[in-house]
């Protein structure tokens, strides 16, 4: 890496964290009497647009959509004013080109910052360009995606199914609707729709589907793939690296045969895994809204690895070791699944750093971390990378409005604690982040066979009880191996992410988090640190501390085995939580009467300021 390279890459992560700061600092319009009136005025012509009064709790739900990139407050805020189910599906519509505009603006903003100060070599700037140039064209397909798929057919299964998840997954397998992995069976995702036909469905593949969008997708692949052919990489000599990436993205979209798609993306994943520098890109990876069929949601972005960090070494070590004491306790007999999972923890590439640009399914939520390829045949090959956005989740919480619903429900005590972190003890809030959010990451990655997903996932809710694996990976890690100045910040760090999953019930997209907060719950309660009479009561003693670490090892230890043999996830997440009306509630009725507290008081306050304290005593 020259030095040019260096010194530019440090100025573009300065550059983009002055963005985030300064787009956080739109929130001032709810919080100050000094603010910039243009931003109000803005969030205003929103708010009009779809018939919300201009109140200040709504003015917040707004201002989360469009910084936080999170729409449940906004649904709240319509629900609230009688809006039915059609008018929201169309205020969401309208919200998400909202946010595209803004965002499309601000990277092109930022684009013409790199070619103003001349930033990186002909070669990056030309990369980030088309990124912009493929982003643009995925965006404007991501609202056909998204009515096609989310709203349109899952509705349409759920009313003939009777919203029962299990009957749906086994009609698409019998009727041969999922996408076939190149081994014949059916796959763990999908990159094809369904299409309601006289007497059922067919699936056609994203090329066939949406011709005029793909198309445009790749006219701009190729444009970039011709122009980088003509170019150097003068920096990390990973030219034709990138480029047989681009060209493998191209005849994915492009590819019209179902039972070739996996396949095909796998060969991107591969391609991917050969791109080792600092500036890293997205791609469709995951599925999240479609619980149904699993359609790949429309992933796009550049992520930039912070220059100046130094990794996650201790995390990376403390997994290792609860993994290799834990499996010769358990697990003896299954070697296979041993030395996929420390081929595949060894081989990890990490990469903590900011997202730079980002489009289509990430202006409806971007991650705090990801782990990735999912595809286990590409991992058994080449590994992993890991991405972990620190720095942008910080910056976040920081802008984000003192909210009365937190001092209603955690009181004064454990907010002052939370918000000193925050604010005034930055290692200490990443050295947390790092074994909850970088050691989920790594969680996700143990115990993993290359076919667990798909034999775990027949009910259809593999993810709903992979979320809590993961965590709970980072967290049994970090009791094998603890470091006493860590403790209560991570306890309290883990009380407050669970309860505040409640908030995401009626979230379809995000109920495996829901649920995994449900799990948690369990834990919290069962060990005495949680406890709610009209109030909750917190008990941040070390015997409630003992008990929960006690709890988790014994829940971690019975998930691993549920893991190894591979079982329906169903019957593991049956302990902890079933189905009441459309949404997941804890077995206990303890914990349900709390959850059903928590999420009245959400919906009454959940976006009403605290009046109480001041973002000013805390700068």
């Amino acid at each position: 890496m020259s030095q040019k390279f260096e010194n530019d890459l440090k100025r573009f992560y300065d550059l983009l964290g002055e963005r985030q700061r300064a787009l956080g600092s739109y929130f001032s319009i709810v919080e100050s009497s000094n603010y910039d009136k243009r931003i109000e005025a803005f969030i205003d012509t929103f708010l009009e647009s779809i018939e919300l009064s201009l109140i200040r709790e709504n003015r917040v739900a707004a201002l989360t959509r469009l910084i936080n990139l999170r729409d449940e407050q906004m649904v709240q805020a319509l629900e609230k004013e009688g809006k039915d189910a059609v008018f929201i599906t169309q205020a969401k519509e309208k919200a998400y080109l909202w946010v595209k505009e803004f965002y499309l603006k601000n990277h092109g903003e930022l684009l013409s910052l790199v070619d103003k100060e001349w930033l990186f070599s002909p070669f990056y700037r030309r990369i980030l360009r088309g990124i912009h140039e493929v982003g643009m064209a995925m965006s404007a397909w991501q609202s056909s995606w998204n009515e096609h798929i989310i709203n349109t057919i899952n509705p349409l299964l759920e009313l003939e199914y009777n919203k029962d998840s299990h009957a749906i997954a086994q009609m698409l397998h019998e009727k041969g609707l999922l996408d076939p992995a190149p081994t014949g069976e059916d796959g763990d995702r999908s990159y094809s729709v369904l299409e309601k036909i006289e007497g059922g469905y067919i699936a056609k593949a994203y090329a066939t589907a949406f011709i005029k969008e793909v198309h445009l997708v790749r006219n701009a692949l190729q444009s970039l793939c011709e122009d980088l052919s003509e170019m150097e990489d003068p920096d990390w000599d990973q030219k034709a690296f990138y480029i047989d990436y681009f060209k493998a993205l191209d005849v994915a979209f492009g590819e019209e045969e179902r039972s070739e798609l996996i396949a095909k993306w796998a060969d991107v994943d591969r391609k991917w895994m050969k791109i080792t520098a600092p500036i890293q890109i997205g791609h469709p990876l995951e599925y999240y809204e479609d619980h149904y069929k699993k359609a790949v949601a429309l992933e796009w972005d550049v992520r930039v690895s912070n220059p100046e960090n130094k990794g996650a070494y201790e995390t990376f070590d403390r997994i290792l070791k609860m993994f290799i004491r834990l499996f010769d306790q358990h697990a003896e007999g299954a070697l296979n699944i041993k030395e996929n999972v420390l081929s595949n923890l060894k081989r990890v590439q990490l990469y903590i750093g900011r997202p730079a640009l980002f489009y289509a399914a990430e202006f409806n939520g971007l991650f705090s971390a990801q782990v990735v390829p999912n595809d286990e045949t590409v991992s058994r090959e080449l590994g992993k990378k890991i991405f972990a956005f620190s720095d942008n989740i910080l910056d976040s919480l920081r802008a984000k409005p003192f909210l009365k619903i937190n001092q209603e429900v955690f009181g004064q005590a454990f907010m002052d604690a939370e918000r000193e972190i925050v604010f005034h003890q930055a290692p200490l809030w990443h050295q947390v982040y790092e074994i909850s959010t970088i050691g989920h990451e790594f969680g996700h990655i143990l115990w993993m066979d290359h076919d667990t997903e798909t034999r775990m996932n027949q009910s259809g809710v593999f993810k709903n009880i992979e979320e809590f694996k993961a965590t709970t990976g980072g967290l049994v890690a970090f009791f094998m191996n603890e470091d006493e100045s860590l403790k209560m910040a991570l306890l309290r760090d883990t009380i407050k992410r669970s309860v505040g999953l409640i908030a995401w019930m009626k979230t379809g997209e995000v109920e495996p988090y829901y649920c995994e907060g449900l799990i948690h719950l369990t834990g919290l309660f069962e060990s005495g640190v949680l406890n709610f009479e009209e109030t909750l009561h917190i008990d941040l003693s070390s015997e409630a501390y003992e008990a929960l670490k006690a709890w988790y090892l014994k829940t971690y230890t019975e998930l691993l085995k549920h893991y190894l043999s591979k079982a329906d996830a169903k019957l593991f997440l049956e302990r902890f939580a079933s189905k009441e009306e459309g949404n997941y509630m804890p077995n206990s009725l303890h914990i349900k009467k709390f959850v059903k507290y928590y999420w009245a008081l959400h919906q009454r306050m959940g976006r009403d300021i605290d009046e109480n304290v001041k973002r000013e005593d805390w700068l």
